[in-house]
């Protein structure tokens, strides 16, 4: 049994200085391998007395389970070791794709969102947020809307269950209830835009129950229609790379303001291809300097600021800028139309950078 122990130990102590896994590869190969010592060991036991042959094969078995456990431990602490030194070299940026064909995609409405914002922020237009859920006031009574105005109508609207006290919430029909609040909680001037998302019952090529608007509002004194035509002419000359785009104002009618008028760029459709830019127009928001009475219902001096706002969809100007034929396809999770119409991650809308075209 001598040889057998020092054997073992021999083993056991080159196992326990091997600097790499392929030395005690070796060493496994050696010692249990089909000509190892060990093995040779095995095989000598034929010649032994029945009881001699079963002392000595469980003590060679023994041997063989301890060499076996020492070379496994020692390798994964050499698994342990090279995986704490690559962790400790190596440098993973978990914000990119690991395989060029997983690339996400940014949607075309974030993307001409960011674009939007980019470039009101040149003009000195900072960012306003309000809910999606609002009540009456907010939504309809504050913006000077009638209590029989059809845009009230369940048809219209998307009413929530009424409250105890006969109240009843809606998910709001545009933006522009944020321009209250933002009035009700700073002081003037403002001068803001508000994008999000707007909900109505309507539903077809070219409108979806749920779809994005950004809404913008300045208050200061001595504001007059002159200023809005600056900022909306600059706006749609910028976000459709157009330098020279026409741009006219045509009378209109909204509750909220007084001048009303609905702004049409020019455009072209001839040989039945539309394009950005001609001697056709096509409308493309609507606008106004804000009615006396909107202004008040915020607690603004009507008779010391005035201002203007506009509105416009998200939705439409994607479409248009970027020649999406179909506003419900926005929406269908497609993930072979996102990577079609879609941008680069890290492609980030810019005024001094530029935008998407």
């Amino acid at each position: 049994m001598d040889d057998l122990d020092t054997l073992t130990r021999a083993v056991l102590d080159r196992v326990a200085a091997a600097s790499a896994a392929s030395e005690l590869e070796d060493l496994r190969v050696g010692a249990l391998g089909k000509k190892g010592t060990i093995t040779e060991l095995v095989k000598g036991l034929g010649s032994l007395g029945p009881e001699e042959r079963k002392a000595r094969g469980q003590a060679v078995n023994l041997a063989k389970d301890a060499i076996a456990a020492a070379i496994d431990a020692r390798k994964a602490s050499f698994a342990a070791r090279d995986l704490e030194a690559k962790l400790a070299t190596e440098r993973i940026d978990v914000t990119l794709p690991v395989r060029p064909e997983a690339l996400g995609r940014i949607h075309p409405v974030s993307q001409v969102m960011d674009e939007i914002i980019a470039i009101f922020a040149a003009q000195g237009f900072t960012v306003a947020e309000g809910p999606d859920i609002e009540d009456d006031f907010h939504n309809f009574t504050a913006l000077n809307i009638p209590a029989n105005h059809p845009a009230r109508q369940m048809h219209d609207s998307f009413y929530l269950p009424r409250k105890a006290d006969g109240t009843q919430m809606l998910l709001r029909t545009h933006t522009s209830p944020v321009q209250i609040r933002h009035m009700q909680s700073h002081q003037p001037p403002h001068r803001i835009i508000a994008p999000g998302r707007t909900y109505r019952c309507d539903s077809d090529q070219t409108h979806t129950p749920m779809f994005h608007q950004v809404e913008g509002l300045v208050i200061d004194r001595n504001i007059h229609m002159g200023h809005l035509k600056g900022v909306l002419e600059d706006f749609v000359r910028t976000i459709f790379g157009v330098p020279d785009l026409s741009f006219r104002f045509r009378p209109s009618h909204f509750p909220f303001t007084e001048p009303s008028a609905e702004a049409d760029i020019g455009c072209t459709r001839k040989g039945g291809e539309f394009k950005i830019g001609g001697s056709d127009w096509l409308e493309i928001l609507g606008c106004g300097m804000v009615h006396p009475k909107v202004l008040e219902a915020a607690g603004v001096d009507s008779t010391e600021w005035q201002g203007f706002a506009f509105g416009l969809g998200i939705d439409r100007i994607a479409m248009l800028k970027y020649g999406i034929p179909d506003l419900r396809a926005f929406f269908e999770a497609d993930l072979r139309w996102l990577r079609h119409y879609g941008f680069a991650p890290l492609d980030i809308p810019s005024v001094a950078g530029g935008l998407n075209q």
